[in-house]
């Protein structure tokens, strides 16, 4: 049975291993969310731009290395890929942004609700265009 188990972890390392550190970069975004709106309890919309921040960077650092195998740190590789990386995060980051702006910021939702509820999309957004655009195998 852990044969089949580490065979399947194996033939789905990078959904796997995407899905951990999505995890990890959602809790990321999420605290760093939490402790925003004690400084800035009247901004959704900000508290969420600081959280992205911080997001993507924890995000780029654990995906490039352990999910996507990634490994070339030289000028010539970082710089393109990280700006690729950046323009699909600004897009999916937009759209979280509007999500809260809209539902939190304009609609009084629960601040933390929708944070979680869009994080959901931002992952499966991000793990698209990561893959299809940024960590793509030559």
């Amino acid at each position: 049975m852990t044969e089949k188990i580490r065979a399947l972890v194996v033939k789905h390392w990078e959904v796997f291993s995407y899905l951990f550190f999505g995890v990890l970069t959602t809790v990321v975004n999420y605290v760093v969310f939490a402790i925003a709106a004690q400084v800035f309890p009247d901004s959704a919309t900000v508290c969420n731009v600081i959280a992205w921040v911080v997001a993507v960077a924890f995000a780029y650092l654990t995906n490039k290395p352990f999910v996507f195998r990634s490994h070339d740190w030289s000028a010539k590789t970082v710089v393109p890929e990280l700006g690729k990386f950046l323009s699909c995060r600004i897009g999916s980051g937009v759209m979280e942004t509007v999500i809260i702006l809209v539902s939190v910021d304009i609609l009084g939702g629960n601040k933390y609700l929708w944070k979680l509820l869009t994080n959901v999309l931002v992952v499966i957004v991000n793990y698209i265009g990561s893959k299809l655009l940024v960590f793509r195998k030559k």
